[in-house]
């Protein structure tokens, strides 16, 4: 593949895949592009090319062949570089443990609620003389959401419409009483990635949604076994085949119009009068509030 320069690729669906879902089958016109961030190199190269007629970045959260924990990703240069890329959309897919026995391992929910429950990751653009408090409340794009509902039963997949992530830190999975903590809570799934990138999606003004794959009961259930990366990855298969084919489905029924509130999320969120950001701040953030700028109008 030839690299090139991310500014010859204006693109507006990204793809970012999690456990086992490490390329994207049917992609035409493929090319790799680096994309360089103020905030680090991203995960892996993106992988540009044209699906259903258009053209999709896909991106590995943990790098090709696995090699980033999930606390050690780099949630802020693989967001910042889809936005500089022009993405308007990211579908995410994600490994998961189902916390409710009505979700079997091989079905696949779309949630629509986050818990985070991570405690070393920064989870914001902002810093550095800029502040700015973004709403979380509906933390996904509900009408990404509807698509990749829609795609799932298309597709003939198991689809949960709706649920809470909660996204521990990991890489280790949850002990017992912690398992049994967090189905007290009430949460439906549990992972390691999403919650943190929905929140730079947000700052970003990215629609963002999940695909989250369960893969097994956590350790929780009182009649299967406790999680093994050996039962994972058994489950995981199936998985990743059943996305890819939504992911195809989603793409083809993406129209270019955004009728969600997810591309102006910044507006009336940043604290700091501008002459008291500073220069360099307002410079290295300029694709992610540089609309905001008097400056810049």
């Amino acid at each position: 593949m030839v690299k090139r320069s991310a500014k010859t690729d204006k693109i507006s669906i990204g793809v970012i895949g999690g456990s086992g879902l490490y390329e994207m089958d049917g992609l035409t016109q493929v090319k790799t592009v680096k994309v360089a961030t103020p905030f680090g190199i991203p995960s892996d190269d993106y992988i540009i090319g044209t699906l259903n007629n258009k053209r999709v970045a896909f991106l590995p959260r943990h790098g090709r062949g696995h090699r980033l924990l999930p606390t050690d990703i780099n949630y802020r240069a693989n967001i910042y570089g889809m936005k500089k890329l022009g993405v308007e959309r990211i579908i995410s897919v994600s490994a998961v443990g189902s916390m409710k026995e009505e979700i079997k391992p091989g079905d696949i929910v779309i949630p629509d609620q986050f818990y985070d429950h991570t405690k070393h990751r920064r989870s914001t653009f902002f810093g550095n003389g800029v502040v700015a408090h973004v709403g979380m409340a509906d933390p996904v794009c509900a009408g990404l959401c509807k698509i990749l509902i829609e795609a799932g039963v298309q597709v003939g997949a198991t689809i949960h419409r709706s649920g809470t992530y909660l996204c521990m830190e990991g890489p280790q999975f949850s002990t017992r009483a912690e398992s049994l903590t967090y189905r007290k809570w009430n949460v439906d799934v549990i992972g390691m990635t999403n919650a943190t990138e929905a929140k730079l999606a947000r700052e970003a003004e990215i629609c963002y949604s999940t695909i989250a794959l369960a893969t097994d009961y956590d350790c929780w259930h009182h009649s299967e076994e406790a999680v093994t990366v050996e039962a994972v990855l058994a489950v995981m298969k199936h998985n990743i085949e059943t996305s890819k084919s939504m992911i195809r489905e989603a793409v083809r029924m993406v129209t270019g119009f955004r009728d969600c509130g997810c591309g102006e999320a910044l507006r009336n969120t940043i604290m700091t009068p501008e002459k008291l950001i500073p220069a360099k701040t307002s410079k290295y953030l300029a694709p992610i509030i540089g609309k905001y700028m008097k400056a810049k109008k």
